[in-house]
């Protein structure tokens, strides 16, 4: 039997992988996001309403941005919790986290990082590179434009602070702000969140020992037991503490355990109000769940911490049941009992949260 010579004027079929909007791998389920109806003329009206709303705040560039803040802080305010539009949110987060003013004010600095200097942390980096969102396009290719992207300004953050150098979950972190701006720009806004351009330095969570990681969980612990006594009691009994379900909840701001669509909102709360938010969407998560939570032994108990439903990682759901809780009184307390129980840490370590 002849084989068939291919002509070299054959077309050849070119797979195309299908993503969803946000350039991760669809999973051949038949889950409600999966089977969400395309949006209907009203929506797709209401939505170009919001973002011509969002460019006349912004301004050219974000020539407007600091103007309006300081006029309208309430309705920023608002409007940041109600999700920043997608086309617009790389922008919004170098406005609202200070690392605009660090990029024009280190010229030619990321460059003289990535070219010109050497990283003790360069093993690990590329060891790691692969396991950050392996499901997104712009991620998959060994070697390719994400991944080098991605070592670049994991590299030049551990020359530029070689004493935090490089953990792991800071991939995550410096991989979401990839797929919103340029190289230069994340390495910027990881600087002005790790430094405390605008809030709290968090540093911390990434130095020897984590120390800022620890404080958290133990802040956390204590929310728990006042929010939620019915769970923290649960939890006490079969011996569940927070380091084994929420680290990553602070170590990779939700951009590791949460659903992305969700991880976003939040992170656009984050820039804007600081860390305290996390507290908030991780007590809310609890209290969403309390019922199923409190009548689980140990090991299905790990599982659904790790593993929420569906229901639960709704942000239109979720977010405004975040918001309404009160903690910042109580996060301020625990912190001083930690740094009493803890008075070798570093000044450094945990400033004051952010008020809601």
């Amino acid at each position: 039997m002849e084989k068939k010579e291919l002509d070299e004027h054959d077309e050849v079929p070119i797979v195309v992988p299908k993503v969803d909007k946000f350039g991760f791998l669809k999973q051949e389920t038949n889950s409600p996001e999966g089977l969400k109806r395309s949006k209907s003329a009203i929506e797709f009206e209401r939505e170009e309403r919001r973002i011509r709303k969002w460019r006349k705040m912004v301004g050219v560039g974000g020539s407007d941005w600091n103007h309006y803040v300081w006029r309208k802080p309430h309705v920023v305010k608002r409007r940041i919790r109600k999700g920043i539009p997608d086309c617009l949110r790389g922008l919004v987060w170098q406005l609202i986290s200070g690392s605009r003013e660090l990029l024009l004010m280190n010229p030619g600095v990321y460059e003289q990082l990535v070219v010109y200097e050497t990283s003790a942390s360069e093993i690990d980096i590329i060891r790691d590179i692969s396991r950050t969102f392996p499901s997104h396009i712009f991620f998959q290719q060994r070697h390719g434009p994400g991944q080098r992207s991605l070592y670049n300004v994991l590299k030049a953050y551990s020359v530029y602070d070689r004493e935090v150098g490089y953990v792991q979950g800071m991939g995550f972190v410096a991989g979401l702000l990839l797929l919103y701006m340029s190289e230069e720009d994340a390495f910027w806004l990881l600087v002005a969140l790790l430094k405390g351009a605008v809030h709290a330095p968090m540093e911390g969570l990434y130095m020897v020992g984590l120390p800022l990681v620890q404080q958290y969980l133990f802040q956390l612990d204590q929310l728990v037991k006042e929010h939620l006594p019915k769970l923290g009691e649960h939890f006490a009994k079969e011996m569940i503490n927070p380091s084994m379900y929420a680290s990553q909840w602070f170590i990779t701001v939700f951009s590791y355990s949460f659903p992305f669509h969700l991880a976003l909102r939040i992170w656009d709360v984050f820039l804007f109000e600081g860390a305290i938010i996390i507290f908030k969407v991780g007590l809310a998560v609890l209290k969403y769940c309390h019922d199923d939570l409190i009548k689980l032994p140990f090991e299905k108990l790990i599982y659904a911490l790790r593993n929420f439903p569906a229901d639960a990682m709704n942000p239109d759901m979720l977010l405004p049941m975040a918001y309404s809780l009160k903690v910042s009184k109580s996060l301020d307390e625990s912190k001083e009992e930690y740094m009493k129980q803890n008075k070798n840490l570093p000044n450094e370590v945990g400033q004051k949260l952010q008020p809601s």
